[in-house]
């Protein structure tokens, strides 16, 4: 048997690439169910957050393992395989196992030591183990990782000083800004991290918050819980023209951008 974990993060992976790779909290059980379903697969468990999407897996070894995984989650997705391969990372026993302990410690976080990554993890585990865990190894495996988590943050400085990317996107404004209550905020997006900022303007008592997503649902969703307004990509440029900065968002500027950088994001 062997422990497996494999995935895409902020490092490998554009945004948009990692939007269709995301397992939403609704499909979740199902995802399992589909990927437990393999017969190489013993047990599993899906990390999925705005930065990151990771299966770590207790396998049995077979021929073209790696492929038949691969397969899996882009059909799953309905992914292109060269795309995902190209951003995909693959440890396997000791190196996975080192891994998820890097992860769960935010030594592999986008802001060095944040500590939203060790929540995440905890529930990744706990939706998992309803049925889906399995394996005695994989849930050793998790377990440690909290233990070791736990003590790099209290035996060393990581965490002195670590914030979230929401908390560190506010502290910035609040720096620019003299005071937030004058200013109005367009945040794009209405996923954890925007869901995160959100609660942080408000905290701060920011004048104005447009929520603008793809959807309008989840961006009106969203704005109710933070008592805001909810609004669609199509009025972006004329949210930002009544601002008194110059800096707006443009259609054509972010494609060319895209396709120079390979979908890379600034």
């Amino acid at each position: 048997m062997t422990l497996l974990a494999l995935g895409i993060n902020h490092k490998t992976a554009p945004v948009a690439l990692r939007e269709r790779v995301t397992f939403s909290p609704e499909t979740l059980d199902k995802a399992l169910e589909s990927l437990l379903a393999q017969p190489m697969v013993q047990g599993g468990v899906v990390l999925s957050t705005c930065n990151r999407t990771e299966l770590y897996l207790s396998v049995e070894e077979q021929d073209n393992l790696q492929e038949a995984l691969i397969r899996w989650l882009c059909n799953y997705h309905g992914l292109n395989e060269e795309d995902l391969r190209k951003s995909l990372y693959w440890h396997q026993d000791n190196d996975a196992v080192s891994h998820l302990m890097r992860v769960a410690s935010g030594l592999d976080s986008l802001v060095l030591g944040e500590p939203q990554i060790l929540g995440q993890v905890k529930k990744a585990f706990a939706d998992s183990s309803r049925g889906h865990l399995n394996v005695s190894e994989l849930e050793r495996m998790f377990q440690k990782s909290f233990s070791v988590a736990k003590r790099v943050r209290t035996e060393t400085d990581i965490g002195a000083s670590a914030v979230s990317v929401a908390f560190a996107a506010c502290t910035l404004a609040r720096q620019i800004f003299e005071s937030l209550s004058s200013v109005t905020v367009l945040l794009v997006g209405a996923g954890e991290t925007i869901e995160l900022v959100a609660r942080h303007l408000r905290e701060h008592h920011v004048r104005k918050m447009v929520i603008a997503n793809r959807t309008r649902e989840r961006a009106q969703a969203l704005a109710e819980e933070v008592g805001r307004r909810g609004d669609s990509p199509q009025r972006y440029r004329r949210t930002a023209e009544r601002g008194r900065h110059h800096y707006q968002l443009h259609r054509q500027p972010a494609a060319d951008h895209r396709q120079r950088h390979g979908g890379a994001c600034a």
